[in-house]
């Protein structure tokens, strides 16, 4: 017997919650910051719980840098601000949810 989703009450392998949470709460927000020694860090603000482990191992992976993640927060080395919009877009979250500043 296959596992129910605890919040919509579906088959895991059909539950729809995760892709209804992006479209719907999550304003997200891209900008830059220098860190130590001048060092650019790109952070995304705005995701949260299983969502915020997955799309930050996704945006290293797809960016070829280092990072992490915490308290609703990606933080990645270098500037990828226009690269972090476009992997976004991909990995499912609407084009009009993402703020880059």
């Amino acid at each position: 017997m296959p596992q129910i989703c605890s919040v919509c009450g579906l088959p895991k392998d059909i539950c729809a919650c995760t892709t209804i949470a992006k479209e719907t709460t999550q304003k997200l927000r891209v900008y830059r910051e220098e860190k130590k020694f001048k060092k650019p860090v790109t952070v995304v603000e705005g995701l949260s719980g299983e969502d915020l482990e997955r799309t930050a191992k996704e945006l290293k992976h797809k960016l070829a840098c280092g990072g992490s993640y915490k308290d609703g927060r990606v933080v990645l080395q270098g500037d990828h601000k226009e690269k972090v919009r476009q992997y976004l877009v991909q990995l499912g979250y609407p084009p009009e949810a993402i703020l880059v500043v």
